[in-house]
């Protein structure tokens, strides 16, 4: 996979953290820049990380699956990229409570939460060629930025727009899905 493919499942992937982001921000009270980076830097971290453990299982799996790989890698990605889907548009307009910047646990299980696509797509890395750490580099970087500007973004205009990120997010990982299956097929290493 080359590192633009790597970019683009990186924002794909990141969507989940942005919409998070953007309802961090819009429910938080008193935002300053240190909670900011730290909500980014919680995301970044698990998107970034949870593929290594995938990847650890798929590479394990990767001689039973081997002639299929491609087809693992799509439908995995086609079924996360579902998901971001049906979630956009079946979100109604939620309440907000006052979200709390500092509390280490709620951030570890926010930022847990919105990776667990992460680690799905990383099974899918270990049954193809990549380089897993680029991978993770590129997520986490990636992840760090959404988050940023999510959390921003959310302070300015609140939770109105995260439906249609999430939609636009599955959208990125389905087209990246079908990019591996006909790359596979048509122009076979």
């Amino acid at each position: 996979m080359n590192i633009l493919s790597l970019i683009i499942v990186g924002i794909g992937l990141s969507i989940d953290s942005l919409a998070a982001s953007i309802s961090t921000g819009a429910c938080c009270k008193k935002l300053l820049k240190r909670h900011v980076i730290k909500v980014a830097a919680f995301m970044a971290i698990f998107q970034g990380g949870l593929p290594y453990i995938g990847w650890l299982i798929g590479t394990g799996f990767k001689r039973l699956i081997e002639d299929y790989d491609h087809w693992v890698a799509f439908i995995l990605l086609f079924l996360i990229g579902a998901k971001l889907i049906y979630e956009g548009l079946s979100k109604h307009e939620e309440g907000c409570s006052n979200f709390n910047p500092t509390n280490n646990l709620l951030l570890a299980g926010m930022a847990i939460a919105t990776s667990i696509d992460a680690l799905v797509v990383g099974i899918g890395f270990g049954v193809i060629k990549i380089n897993i750490y680029q991978a993770m580099l590129i997520i986490g970087i990636t992840t760090f930025i959404f988050s940023t500007v999510g959390v921003y973004l959310g302070k300015k205009i609140g939770t109105k727009i995260n439906s249609g990120i999430e939609i636009f997010g599955g959208l990125v990982l389905i087209g990246i899905g079908v990019k591996i299956l006909i790359e596979h097929i048509y122009y076979p290493c």
